[in-house]
């Protein structure tokens, strides 16, 4: 069995910690540049260094090159009084991609689980609460994920904040083009519990 450098072992190991790359296709990746230019090599080893000085939006926890994001920067998103609260980053782009919403964001970083140790301290739900009644948002739409973490994380939310402020939860339920006959039980509970008049 041969030997494979240190270098190479080292370069799977770090790849393997990306979600969804085992050692087979870390291995691959790492093969593959070995073929690279010096350069290249370079320019991604640089692009992935230069994370470390990513920033976090100071109003919503979203990337950031300055102290606000993008999107707390517009001055007409912000006067929307609308915040919609997601569980993380690529939530917010998956909601900003469909161009419908034209409010703000808040990034909580996960939901409440009791068993991980994870309450409300640790998403800290009190600085939330006062960020949406020092902003005077009226709506707040709950775009958290159906789970038991989930739900109980936007129940909690619900039961701290004023009765003057409009929550909302997201519709969940049976996708463009689903059928039926495919779809998990929980879907479908989902989908009849978001009904609609017709």
């Amino acid at each position: 069995m041969i030997q494979l450098p240190e270098v190479i072992k080292n370069a799977v190991e770090a790849l393997t910690r990306l979600p969804g790359v085992g050692e087979k296709t870390a291995f691959r990746m790492v093969m593959n540049m070995t073929n690279w230019k010096a350069s290249e090599l370079m320019s991604v080893g640089s692009a992935l260094a230069s994370l470390q000085h990513l920033k976090l939006c100071r109003d919503c926890g979203m990337f950031a090159e300055d102290d606000l994001c993008s999107i707390c920067h517009d001055g007409i998103r912000q006067s929307s009084k609308t915040l919609c609260v997601v569980e993380h980053a690529s939530d917010l782009m998956a909601i900003e991609k469909s161009g419908h919403f034209k409010g703000v964001y808040h990034i909580l970083g996960g939901v409440l689980n009791p068993l991980l140790g994870v309450g409300p301290d640790e998403l800290k739900l009190d600085d939330l609460k006062l960020k949406i009644i020092s902003k005077g948002f009226q709506d707040v739409i709950l775009a958290v994920n159906p789970s038991v973490e989930g739900d109980a994380t936007c129940s909690f939310l619900k039961s701290i904040l004023p009765k003057t402020v409009n929550v909302e939860r997201i519709g969940f339920g049976i996708p463009i083009g689903g059928s039926l006959e495919y779809l998990d039980p929980m879907t479908i509970t989902k989908a009849l519990e978001n009904r609609k008049r017709f």
